[in-house]
C-alpha cells in the first residue's frame, strides 16, 4: 500500500492495483478530541470513517450501559480491565484479548467489573455519535 500526498491532508491509496478515492488524512489524533460523558461512568471521545463509528471509553467500575439494540453490528474491544457484556441473554466477561462481537439487531447490555478502557466500533456508522 501506498500513500501519495496531494496537498496538505490529502491523499490517494494504492491498493493492489486499486485507487481509493482522495479525501482526508486517515489519520484520527484522539487526545484532541471532546469527552463526552454519554452515560455516567461512560466518558468517549468519537470519530467517524465513512463506514463505521469508533467510540474510545474510559468507564468505572459498577456503571452500566442499559439493555438497548440497534441496527449497527458492534464490537467490545477491552484495553485495560473487565466488562460483562449481555448479549441477546447470553453474558460473558470481555476484558484485554476476549473481544465481544454484537450482532446487527441483538439486545444487549454492559456494567463494568473494574475501571478501565475499551473501543467500541460500529458499523455501518452510528448517526447519533456524529
Amino acid at each position: 500500500m501506498g500513500v501519495v500526498n496531494s496537498g496538505p491532508l490529502r491523499f490517494s491509496m494504492f491498493v493492489l492495483g486499486c485507487r481509493l478515492e482522495s479525501g482526508a488524512m486517515p489519520f484520527v489524533d484522539i487526545n484532541s478530541l471532546r469527552v463526552t460523558e454519554r452515560l455516567p461512568g461512560w466518558h468517549g471521545r468519537y470519530f467517524q470513517s465513512q463506514n463505521m463509528t469508533f467510540a474510545h471509553y474510559d468507564f468505572i467500575r459498577g456503571s452500566s450501559i442499559h439493555e438497548h439494540c440497534h441496527p449497527q453490528e458492534e464490537v467490545y474491544e477491552v484495553i485495560d480491565g473487565e466488562l460483562e457484556v449481555t448479549i441477546d441473554g447470553v453474558s460473558q466477561i470481555a476484558r484485554p484479548g476476549i473481544v465481544a462481537i454484537v450482532p446487527a439487531g441483538a439486545p444487549h447490555s454492559v456494567k463494568a467489573l473494574s475501571d478501565g478502557r475499551a473501543i467500541i466500533v460500529d458499523y455501518p456508522t452510528r448517526p447519533e455519535f456524529r
